[in-house]
């Protein structure tokens, strides 16, 4: 009797035993566990107030960006100022959108390039250096569109190189952006956009129409 009371104790003292480990290894991982959750939350908050204090500093930037377009629009509008003057890019054909943010320098293509060709005429490559300069001195950051436009006329003698005009106008932007790229405008900060014969501003029914639909336009996101 006196043998069988001693198993039992010595059984139980083992499960007493056990059962403490279970728990230690149980507490062990738990804490492991919000250990790892509080280094998830503490990243977490520190990436929101990050974002927070971004969000903030481009909210500054956006609302000093509006005022710009809004002031260069009140002067051409209300003070009568002409385009070109106000936003610096002088002698040029110039718009301001101010609901889209934008200033538009629009380059007619015989201007740039010979009839259905996308090398840059070496005569007046002056102008995209003023063009050039303008932005750097007073839009420096800002992103910029360069964007091609042909009129609706296909392409027929110099076939050979362009399958449309899409693909014309598209060699067109980006020889322009090429060209601003590598006389310092950040890679960054430059996009080539290809419209073709899709946007026209006069209509193709006429030489001088067509005159006006075959272009490049330098576009400047002010916002």
């Amino acid at each position: 009797m006196k043998k069988m009371f001693w198993i039992v104790a010595a059984v139980a003292a083992i499960t007493a035993l056990t059962g403490c480990t279970n728990w230690e290894q149980k507490y062990k991982a738990l804490d492991v566990e919000h250990q790892n959750l509080k280094g998830l939350y503490d990243n977490c908050t520190a990436s929101l107030d990050s974002a927070s204090a971004e969000k903030a500093q481009l909210g500054q930037q956006l609302s000093q960006s509006q005022r710009t377009i809004d002031e260069l629009q009140k002067q051409i509008s209300t003070e009568k100022k002409p385009a070109d003057k106000v936003t610096g890019f002088e002698g040029m054909d110039v718009s301001v959108d101010a609901a889209a943010g934008t200033i538009t320098v629009t380059l007619p293509n015989e201007i740039l390039f010979t009839p259905g060709q996308a090398t840059l005429r070496k005569s007046e490559i002056s102008e995209l250096n003023k063009i050039q300069s303008v932005l750097q001195e007073r839009y420096g950051g800002k992103v910029i569109d360069v964007v091609g436009h042909t009129d609706s006329d296909p392409i027929v003698k110099t076939a050979k190189l362009w399958k449309d005009n899409w693909e014309l106008s598209a060699e067109r932007a980006l020889t322009v952006l090429r060209y601003m790229v590598s006389h310092g405008t950040p890679s960054k900060e430059i996009r080539a956009v290809a419209c073709g014969e899709s946007r026209p501003v006069a209509p193709n029914s006429s030489a001088s129409g067509k005159a006006k639909n075959r272009r490049v336009e330098v576009v400047v996101h002010m916002r």
